[in-house]
């Protein structure tokens, strides 16, 4: 159900960037947005591309599930799943699990492909269109880039709970969240999942 509830949000997403779209900005594409609006107007141009290009299939759910870790960094997984779903020509492939042991520590580890519905991607992952440096007493937030990859990490030192994203070949969304654990981990976590054999699947 909640899958079906994404690709709905995902789907009036798309209708409303492609109906923003702009023609001609190639260049400033290639530039951080400096502001809402800029990020707005590069979210409808990167629309107006992909729906020129036809949706893809997504890859099967089965191989991304394989990709998640048999443990992590020492939590056990309690649980792993992976799902396909689709509506209207569009798709989203997912693999989860989750890892925790008896003294709270909690890791979820999230790997998504939304090749079918490119658009998904950005409002997926909203800070891809931006740069982002942001601290304060209780933790941080900021863009950044892991292996190659453009990355966004956040964390909040007095609760302990964080996460990592990283979009790969411009078609997955590799999440790490975690509670009760320090970042170190979380990152140790991300270290495990090989996103170079992410890229190659197709």
């Amino acid at each position: 159900m909640k899958t079906i509830k994404l690709l709905a949000i995902f789907l009036s997403l798309a209708v409303l960037t492609w109906n923003c779209a702009s023609k001609d900005a190639e260049e400033e594409a290639k530039e951080e947005p400096k502001n809402g609006l800029e990020a707005l107007q590069k979210l409808g141009e990167e629309a107006e591309r992909m729906s020129k290009e036809g949706p893809k299939e997504t890859v099967d759910p089965k191989l991304l599930k394989e990709l998640l870790p048999a443990d992590a960094d020492g939590l056990k997984r309690k649980e792993a799943s992976s799902e396909k779903s689709a509506a209207m020509g569009f798709g989203v492939s997912t693999a989860k699990a989750s890892y925790r042991d008896d003294n709270g520590q909690d890791i979820d580890v999230n790997i998504t492909d939304v090749a079918g519905m490119g658009v998904a991607l950005m409002g997926m992952a909203a800070w891809s269109m931006a740069s982002i440096d942001k601290e304060t007493e209780t933790g941080y937030e900021k863009t950044t880039e892991y292996k190659g990859h453009k990355a966004f990490e956040k964390y909040n030192t007095q609760s302990k709970n964080g996460e990592i994203s990283v979009i790969v070949a411009n078609r997955y969304i590799v999440q790490v969240e975690g509670r009760d654990v320090a970042m170190d981990k979380i990152k140790s976590v991300l270290d495990d999942i090989d996103l170079d054999k992410l890229a190659d699947i197709k």
